[in-house]
């Protein structure tokens, strides 16, 4: 079962004193290492910063087990992307669709039925 995992993330000053050129490479360079490392994570990214006052970005990583998503996040806290460029202010795990997988109910939005997660 896939799960999606939220980190909310706070930019740094150290962050925020680099060129948009030089955060464009530090975060492919940074993020693409981990990533290269585990194929079977993807990661989508948001700003936020202009919205919210508590977060500057969201990461939202989809994850096909825990020990994936483990490996991942030690993984990501020896780079500095954990802690010198951003402070991770929250971390969310969720199912998508978890309820209606587990009654065996049409999906909230889609209407498309779903069969009950075996596990």
């Amino acid at each position: 079962m896939t799960k999606v995992v939220f980190f909310l993330v706070m930019a740094t000053p150290a962050w925020l004193a680099m060129t948009p050129a030089e955060r464009n490479a530090t975060t492919r360079k940074t993020l693409g290492t981990v990533l290269r490392r585990h194929p079977e994570v993807r990661l989508r990214y948001f700003d936020a910063e202009a919205y919210n006052a508590r977060v500057s970005d969201v990461l939202m990583w989809e994850v096909n087990s825990e020990g994936a998503y483990r490996a991942l996040v030690e993984d990501l806290r020896e780079t500095p992307f954990w802690g010198h460029y951003f402070n991770v202010r929250e971390i969310v795990m969720a199912v998508e669709d978890g309820f209606s997988k587990h009654y065996g109910v049409p999906r909230v939005g889609s209407g498309r039925p779903t069969t009950p997660d075996p596990g």
